[in-house]
């Protein structure tokens, strides 16, 4: 069987909060907002980010802009800021190149996804993209994972296909629903103790790139 992995995107493959805090300095500096907006900002943001919050951000800072302008800046924003390490776009290319499959399974609104995906270059990278706005199912569904895995050509059969992803219970725990090995990316965190541990555990993105790669096949990675 060819392997397959499938990646989150977001505090993933890029680093989300970084760019999130970066976006949200400027936001302030640029509308002239108060000391402490920032914070707000950042924790509206902090999980996911709709058009739907920047009825809430036009609203709460009084803003001329409609929302629709505030979402498209806050995209093309986003992606200019947005940075994949030339070294995990270099494992990605090295995984192909050996045969692997790869997906990218992420939550969120397409358009901003996408921005992210192109802008970072990663959308080159892989083989297929799932974003639960167009499908609908949002992680830890595993309908999602599915759907991530039928796009990548394959099917979930319970061999040989990995999900790498920084959330215990979005990436790890809806992978292991779907059937999927896991490699957690643990950004220097503990893994919570009342969640069934995930296959393999590594600090960052290339880490697992690395490991998949060391292995040669996903029946080897032990």
């Amino acid at each position: 069987m060819q392997p397959l992995v499938l990646f989150d995107l977001d505090n993933t493959l890029v680093d989300r909060q970084c760019t999130l805090a970066e976006w949200a300095g400027r936001f302030q500096a640029r509308h002239g907002l108060s000391p402490g907006s920032e914070r707000w900002l950042i924790g509206l943001l902090a999980d996911r980010a709709t058009p739907a919050h920047f009825a809430r951000v036009r609203e709460r800072f009084v803003l001329d802009e409609s929302v629709g302008a505030l979402w498209n800046r806050y995209c093309s924003d986003i992606a200019a800021a947005v940075v994949c390490p030339q070294e995990v776009l270099s494992g990605l290319e090295g995984l192909r190149a050996d045969g692997w499959r790869i997906g990218v399974a992420t939550n969120g609104a397409a358009d901003i996804q996408w921005a992210k995906l192109r802008a970072t270059r990663i959308a080159d990278h892989v083989d297929a993209v799932c974003i639960s706005e167009e499908i609908g199912v949002r992680k830890p569904d595993p309908a999602m994972f599915h759907e991530a895995v039928r796009r990548c050509g394959a099917v979930c059969d319970g061999a040989g296909i990995w999900m790498v992803g920084d959330s215990p219970v979005n990436d790890i725990g809806g992978g292991q629903a779907a059937g999927l090995r896991t490699v957690w990316i643990s950004r220097g965190r503990p893994w919570p103790g009342d969640l069934l541990p995930p296959d393999r555990q590594v600090a960052e993105a290339r880490a697992a790139i690395d490991l998949l790669a060391a292995a040669g096949s996903v029946r080897n990675v032990e």
